[in-house]
């Protein structure tokens, strides 16, 4: 089966995104998410310039043959915007592979570990009884697993807070918007937050925090204890990990659970964190490290040392990429959560998809490969428009991590 074809689709029904579509000789196409939050045009010209002249007349049913091309081919290798590209091509020959076999895509990595995926939604508010009413309704909703974030008293801009509409896209204006972070102000109240949830909701359903890589690792340190009492599924992100031995430091000091690894572009980023057992769960997302082909690898080094997948899933990755992660979590033996940011009814009509939402769980359907096609005369409607993720400053101007 030879490829004949291939071409970049950007649409913007509210957010942007960007779709990598192959075609072959059989008529069977396949498509990939290839969408870098704030940085859209960069994989764009990537693919358009570098990645889709190379793959034109190359046999699609070689998947890990085109992987090592474009990867080891590649004198400058990783990054997100290399890895998106890379991700976009694999999952469409994935979903290709999987459209010529009449198979859904778990069926195709080894069949179901489990009957279905459990995923946390995100609840939250401008106060802290505004997040304990959301995580009400999303417990409403028949999840399991939600994660909470509130507005918090001196902080304009507070990570995390929705429009109201169940979705979070920060990505807001053409340049950074600004925010303003306090650590103190956060230190002190996210444990005020979690004991009021929990007085309210109770212990059955599993709670989940973002710290969004603002803290050192002391700070993280004492966040994670003085969070302890209220048994958190995780806590993410909670310093930036270029310096991985600061979860060695985190880790002395507490039990709470640590995830991370949604900015992770390739196993390597996470491969000390693994295997000296630093983190309890990794959050590579399919779109940016490196397709099924790769997230495959990075399951198989994490199981080997008790660590679980609980891949990225925000807004920012479109349908394509939510279902083919689906399906690799539905065979992952060492799969842990899900997240389930729900896209707007403008992105779900633009990506028709198989995948369903019922208990708490998702499950991708058996429709034959990833299960996600794109309506392209509709993405012909909704043009690219320009949209960037804010920044974060101290009170004294200091930029912080966003």
């Amino acid at each position: 089966m030879t490829i004949t074809g291939a071409r970049v689709i950007v649409a913007c029904p509210g957010r942007n995104f960007v779709t990598l579509k192959i075609e072959t000789d059989q008529g069977i196409y396949g498509i990939g998410d290839a969408t870098l939050n704030g940085r859209e045009k960069a994989v764009v010209a990537y693919l358009e310039e570098h990645v889709i002249p190379c793959l034109l007349g190359r046999d699609a049913t070689r998947i890990e043959d085109a992987w090592q091309f474009l990867y080891r081919g590649a004198y400058w290798r990783r990054g997100p915007v290399t890895m998106a590209a890379i991700s976009a091509v694999d999952v469409a020959l994935w979903d290709i592979k999987g459209k010529a076999a009449g198979l859904p895509l778990y069926q195709l990595l080894g069949g179901a570990s489990r009957s279905g995926v459990l995923v946390y939604g995100h609840a939250s508010g401008a106060s802290i009884e505004q997040a304990v009413d959301a995580v009400g309704r999303y417990v409403a909703m028949g999840y399991k697993a939600v994660r909470v974030q509130s507005g918090i008293p001196g902080v304009r801009g507070a990570y995390g807070i929705d429009r109201g509409d169940l979705s979070y896209e920060p990505a807001d204006a053409a340049l950074p918007s600004e925010t303003l972070w306090s650590t103190p102000a956060y230190l002190d109240f996210a444990p005020k937050l979690f004991q009021r949830v929990r007085e309210v909701h109770g212990f059955d359903i599993e709670l989940l925090h973002d710290a969004h890589h603002r803290l050192t690792p002391i700070e993280a340190a004492r966040l994670g204890k003085s969070l302890e009492p209220f048994r958190l599924f995780w806590l993410e992100d909670p310093t930036p990990a270029e310096n991985q031995e600061a979860f060695r430091l985190i880790r002395q000091h507490t039990v709470t659970p640590l995830a991370v690894g949604e900015v992770f572009n390739s196993i390597h980023d996470c491969r000390e964190l693994i295997q000296n057992q630093l983190i309890d769960y990794i959050r590579c997302s399919v779109v940016h490290a490196g397709g099924i082909t790769q997230l495959r690898q990075i399951a198989g080094l994490a199981a080997l040392f008790q660590v679980r997948m609980g891949c990225h899933g925000a807004t920012d990755l479109s349908p394509a990429c939510m279902g083919a992660a689906l399906h690799f979590d539905l065979w992952a033996p060492n799969f842990g959560i899900q997240e389930y940011m729900r896209h707007t009814q403008a992105t779900d009509e633009l990506f028709p998809h198989a995948y369903v939402f019922k208990d708490g769980c998702l499950h991708p359907g058996d429709a034959p490969g990833i299960g996600v096609d794109i309506d392209e005369k509709l993405a012909a409607k909704h043009p690219y428009q320009a949209k960037q993720l804010p920044i974060a400053r101290l009170a004294d101007g200091t930029m912080w991590n966003w």
